[in-house]
């Protein structure tokens, strides 16, 4: 077997992907939120959603499967 020559904390194009799926997701989160008039709601859901995501930074797709980001990320028409 032919060992791998990137170094060991270089991301699977898997997690890549699901990666910039992620990103993705959180970026549109951030610009719904900006729609929100009430300034003091604005800022519970920008906290809310920072933190479930650093809650969740750790999580894996054994974790949260791939169906769960999917339908959030229907392009915008």
């Amino acid at each position: 077997m032919v060992a791998s020559r990137l170094p060991p904390a270089t991301l699977t194009l898997k997690q890549f992907v699901r990666r910039q799926h992620v990103l993705l997701l959180y970026r549109r989160i951030l610009q719904a939120i900006r729609q929100v008039p009430n300034d003091s709601d604005r800022k519970y859901l920008k906290d809310w959603a920072r933190e479930e995501f650093k809650r969740n930074k750790s999580a894996t797709e054994e974790v949260r499967p791939r169906s769960w980001l999917r339908p959030r990320l229907k392009r915008k028409t």
